[in-house]
């Protein structure tokens, strides 16, 4: 077979081929069949490109380049025609997209042997809320880059559904399902009906009863608890001397943010910045910032932030070492504080998973299991939300990184093989 199923996630990506009658994911990094969802060109060896954990590695240890991540992001938002500096050259960030899946592309066809001409690309289902043209934007920007990467034929399947799928090999009984699939930068759900008779149905049309989505994901966590927790130590929050007014947002929300910190490298940035910490309140903080941009040390914030947030998931309080920015810094996460950062947003994702189930004809009871998966759905605050949509259904969880990728690749057997 010439097909692979490709899930090119937000933070975390993964490509697989089937093996026999078994879905196999393609080794990425070294043995590793997960990809951080990471670019780092090296202006230090003119022209190399870093991928996945090497990128990251790069950046940290301050080689002299561009680091790039959360790249799906950029697809359901403004940002998708926009260009990003490399040295002294301009490039499209869908250019950027293009060189990861094609990165991708070829670690799939060394692990099969051949060359790849058809792809199931999993998507959210919705890129964009309430936009039906930018979503439908969004899947004809993904589908040129298949194209241009050499696939031929490109089909997209809903991540939910594909979890769906992965999971459904290990049911042993007829239930209803709501998959939770709670990404870097969206939140899927589908209700299903699946079994081990309905697994064998060429067409699976009627099984799917309702899919629903919303543009909230890890991504939006860890933006929500960097503001809450680190860049009040950055001076959020403070004033100016001049008229008492408040420092500006923009520079925090725009540092805070995955998708962005790379915009916040600017030279007039720099200047407005140092210029602000001469005439703040709180001057030593305001530097820090200022610092922070001149130094380029945003994704270092952001990558001290994701690791808090993981580590709220298993304890109430977080240290979140900041010592690149100045010796002995750190800020101090609390689960409950991350809680109510992230309180509207984790509504947003119980009003989307009830209307999922609504949408499906069905009553919350009706539901008799949620199968979480993706790396977001482990915030406990996630699960509980969730769980209020169906509340005496019983909890499920698989590969929180890998599920909608084995899941893909079987599909991808079904269309093309």
């Amino acid at each position: 077979m010439t097909a692979c199923g490709l899930d090119f996630g937000t933070s975390n990506s993964a490509i697989g081929v089937m093996r026999g009658n078994a879905p196999a994911l393609a080794p990425v990094e070294g043995s590793e069949t997960l990809l951080p969802s990471a670019v780092f060109f090296d202006y230090e060896t003119k022209g190399h490109v870093q991928f996945g954990a090497d990128a990251i590695a790069a950046y940290i240890g301050q080689h002299d380049g561009r680091l790039m991540r959360a790249l799906k992001s950029i697809l359901g938002s403004p940002l998708i025609d926009e260009k990003t500096a490399l040295g002294s050259r301009m490039i499209a960030l869908t250019e950027v997209v293009e060189i990861f899946v094609r990165h991708l592309k070829h670690k799939a066809e060394a692990f099969a042997g051949k060359e790849l001409t058809a792809v199931v690309h999993g998507r959210p289902v919705r890129f964009v809320d309430d936009d039906d043209a930018a979503d439908a934007k969004a899947e004809r920007v993904l589908t040129g880059i298949a194209n241009r990467v050499g696939f031929k034929d490109v089909a997209f399947v809903y991540e939910p559904i594909a979890a769906a799928y992965h999971y459904e090999e290990t049911a042993t009984a007829e239930e209803i399902v709501l998959i939770a699939d709670i990404g870097g930068g969206t939140s899927d759900f589908t209700v299903i009906r699946i079994g081990p008779e309905r697994m064998r149905r060429a067409d699976r049309t009627s099984d799917i009863l309702a899919n629903d989505g919303v543009r909230v994901g890890g991504t939006d966590f860890d933006a929500l608890l960097s503001l809450d927790a680190v860049m009040p130590l950055l001076g959020l929050g403070t004033h100016l001397i001049e008229k008492n007014l408040p420092m500006p947002n923009a520079p925090y929300f725009e540092l805070a943010t995955w998708a962005t910190i790379n915009f916040a490298y600017t030279a007039q940035n720099e200047r407005q910045l140092a210029a602000f910490a001469k005439g703040a309140c709180e001057p030593k903080k305001v530097r820090r910032l200022s610092d922070a941009v001149r130094r380029r040390l945003g994704h270092r914030i952001a990558f001290a932030v994701e690791d808090g947030k993981i580590a709220l998931s298993e304890t109430s309080i977080a240290a979140l070492p900041l010592d690149f920015i100045e010796a002995n810094l750190a800020a101090q996460a609390t689960r409950k504080g991350f809680d109510q950062a992230i309180a509207a947003r984790t509504n947003r994702l119980f009003k989307t998973a009830s209307e999922c189930v609504r949408d499906a004809g069905l009553k919350p009871a009706d539901i008799q299991t949620i199968f979480f998966t993706g790396g977001s759905s482990r915030v406990p605050a996630v699960r509980e939300a969730i769980a209020r949509a169906a509340p005496h259904a019983r909890v499920a969880a698989g590969s929180d990184f890998l599920s909608v990728a084995l899941g893909l690749t079987r599909e991808a057997q079904k269309r093309f093989g």
